[in-house]
């Protein structure tokens, strides 16, 4: 059942949320679903954008309840997503090698 849910949810995402959040060079992904609440989070420019409680309750809560009326909640993630801290931490670390090269060399 969870599989098939996760599936669904994704497909109105694609069809018909993913469309209207790349128009704002935006997009979404699925950070969990558990007891009817989607936990969502933006991604692009609709990450930092002020308007996204407005998003969540006007775009993503109304059509992912409307289609899928087992999602009771629709709850917004904010914070750094895993990808963003590990593309920070690759730069500080290339950055750090490259500092040490220099300094070894001098």
């Amino acid at each position: 059942m969870h599989e098939e849910l996760q599936e669904r949810i994704e497909q109105v995402l694609r069809d018909k949320v993913r469309p209207a959040m790349g128009e704002h060079q935006g997009d979404i992904e699925v950070v969990d679903i558990k007891d009817g609440v989607l936990k969502v989070r933006f991604l692009g420019k609709c990450s930092n954008c002020p308007s996204a409680s407005f998003t969540l309750e006007s775009l993503v809560g109304s059509t992912i309840k409307e289609e899928i009326p087992e999602v009771k909640d629709v709850v917004l993630v904010t914070g750094v997503s895993d990808e963003t801290w590990n593309m920070a931490r690759s730069i500080l670390d290339r950055k750090r090698a490259e500092r040490n090269t220099n300094e070894n060399r001098n």
